[in-house]
């Protein structure tokens, strides 16, 4: 666009602007303040309903080759965003394109299936969440709405009350529930959000049962004598067959071993020799003979290997990180439960 033209323009604008009578220019500034103030109230309402917390579009929930979008909310709530669901079932959204939750709410409440459905599944089909993922609004159900639906379609079409057109809708609810059936809709949906990972962890406790020892294993040497001495040259310690080795070595082999062979195992040790023992026992003497004690010394062993390669003790400290990290004491919601599994 030339200079010439916008200038043109500009002065058009002016030139319709004082056209307008005073009324006219009042009532149009008054039309954009409105708009403001209405902007303004969108994105107040806006930050006050609850964010997506897990989850994202690109990592749908899959039934059965049926993707659907879900999400966990930051009040706890599983929800399936409402185009997600009105596709699921196999239902049109309209040529507006919209989501499609104004059909599948007249659906629900039409004659032909509201004999099959509750007051609450009414409420919530009209009624869907409201909710926030990132900076934009969204629309939803809970995760639980969906079997909901396929329960009084596939009831409708039993009692023969779905028409010709509507069928194809049945079938999808009969797909869906099937796959339900395998497994639970929370449980998918916590799967797929990545959810599970800041639930507590059964697993992890169950794991770490198999390391521990329901009783005092009596004194069997466990630390073979190399790896006090590559610790004693790595600490710059004078290494003698008398001498009673320095009280802080305890907490280096606390990191060194313990923090680096299961997650929670030192916490868990320690846990155990307070309930059942006493602080003069080793935490090795509560390690079970069938899984601890045989990881312990396969870690020992990597250990060593390290030690034996360096000279200076922040070195091998560094190297002991790229092979054996340590955990860290819960897990993180990115994490990888089999990373949480025994070496």
């Amino acid at each position: 666009m030339s200079d010439d033209n916008a200038e043109g323009k500009a002065k058009g604008g002016a030139a319709r602007a004082k056209a307008l009578s005073p009324e006219r220019r009042r009532e149009i500034a008054l039309q954009g303040v409105e708009a403001k103030r209405k902007r303004a109230a969108e994105r107040d309402e806006l930050g006050m309903l609850p964010a997506v917390t897990h989850g994202d579009v690109d990592h749908p929930l899959v039934i059965a080759g049926i993707e659907i979008p879900c999400f966990v909310l930051s009040d706890g709530r599983r929800v399936l965003h409402q185009r997600g669901v009105v596709d699921a079932i196999g239902m049109s959204r309209g040529s507006s394109g919209g989501t499609g939750g104004d059909r599948l709410a007249k659906f629900i409440g039409g004659d032909r299936i509201t004999p099959f459905v509750d007051n609450h599944l009414r409420e919530v089909t009209a009624d869907p969440i409201k909710f926030r993922i990132g900076g934009n609004l969204a629309y939803g159900y809970e995760a639980t709405v969906l079997a909901d639906i396929c329960d009084a379609v596939l009831a409708a079409r039993k009692e023969r009350k779905l028409q010709k057109q509507q069928e194809h809708i049945a079938e999808q609810c009969e797909i869906l529930l099937r796959g339900f059936a395998r497994v639970g809709i929370v449980a998918l949906v916590d799967e797929a959000t990545g959810y599970q990972y800041d639930r507590p962890r059964r697993e992890l406790e169950d794991q770490l049962k198999k390391f521990l020892s329901e009783s005092l294993r009596r004194w069997v040497r466990t630390f073979p004598s190399d790896y006090f001495k590559h610790l004693c040259r790595l600490r710059g310690v004078e290494l003698r067959s008398d001498m009673r080795l320095p009280q802080y070595f305890g907490t280096l082999t606390n990191n060194l071993v313990y923090r680096r062979i299961a997650p929670g195992l030192l916490k868990r040790l320690k846990e155990r020799r307070s309930e059942r023992g006493s602080p003069g026992h080793k935490l090795n003497q509560w390690l079970s003979l069938e899984v601890g004690v045989p990881e312990l010394l396969v870690h020992i062993g990597t250990v060593i290997a390290v030690m034996k390669q360096h000279t200076d003790y922040e070195k091998f400290e560094r190297a002991l990180e790229q092979v054996a990290p340590i955990f860290p004491e819960t897990p993180g919601l990115f994490d990888d439960p089999k990373q949480w599994e025994p070496r």
